[in-house]
Parts: C-alpha cells; structure tokens; sequence
C-alpha cells in the first residue's frame, strides 16, 4: 500500500510524512551535535569556566532539539509504518532506528557523565562513535529511496 489515501492515516499520510522527515533531520542534527560537543568537551578540566558552557550546551541540545526530535520523528514514523503495512525494507529501517536510539541514550548517558566529572571513553572512541549517525542515514536513506527488498 503506498497510496497516500489509502491506510488509517488517510489523507493525513503526507502531513504526518512531512512531519517525519523534519523531524528526523532535526533528531539527525542533534545526533551529529553531541558527540563533536563531547570531543570539544573531553579534555576541559572540572574546574575551568568553560567546563560549564560545555554542560549548559548539551543540557540544551538534548532538551530543546535532541529528545523532542527522537519522540517526534518515532509517533510519526510508528504511525507511518502502520499506514504502509510494514514491508521488508521498512522493518530493516526500524532495526536502524533502534540502533539511533541506543546511540541517543548513549550520547545522553556520556554527556551526564562527562557532566559529573567523570570521562569514561577516551576522546579517540568519542570521533569513532561520532561516525555512527553517517553510517546508518546512509543505510537508512538507501532502505528509503531504493527499497532493495
């Protein structure tokens, strides 16, 4: 089923499609967001000034654009995925949107680590783990645009 008017969403399908993919962009620009910061951040000791800039801004990534993103972008795709019927290629993306949401926890849990004081990865595995958010867009964007299966 990829009529627009046919499913539970009905004429709605294109705005709740619309609403996604704004969404996702958005949850993707915070993804690739957070872990730079915690690159930047990782070596600036407790003590200094700029220690609390770095904390004030992932405070604010992760409450204004980062969490609001990720609930968006998943009611709307769910919903999306119940219109459509879920395909093959759609379910192949949903294991790619867990994958995201893990790396959005765990960006979370670093970020209230490095908070308290803490670095628990070295700043090598923080650029390694910033590679994470490219990989699967590009996974997700070829599950999208060409439907392999």
């Amino acid at each position: 089923m990829t009529d627009w008017g046919v499913g539970w969403l009905g004429e709605a399908y294109l705005w709740v499609k619309a609403l996604h993919v704004a969404f996702v962009i958005f949850w993707m620009a915070g993804l690739f967001m957070i872990p730079r910061f915690l690159v930047y951040w990782h070596p600036v000791e407790p003590a200094a000034a700029e220690f609390a800039l770095w904390d004030e801004r992932c405070r604010r990534l992760r409450r204004i654009i980062l969490s609001p993103a990720m609930v968006i972008s998943w009611i709307a795709g769910l919903s999306l995925g119940f219109h459509v019927g879920w395909p093959l290629w759609l379910m192949v993306k949903f294991g790619f949107v867990c994958l995201l949401t893990w790396f959005h926890h765990w960006s979370v849990v670093m970020a209230k680590r490095f908070a308290a004081g803490e670095r628990p990865v070295t700043e090598k595995r923080l650029r390694l783990m910033n590679e994470i958010p490219s990989l699967v867009t590009l996974a997700v964007a070829v599950l999208v645009i060409v439907k392999p299966f």
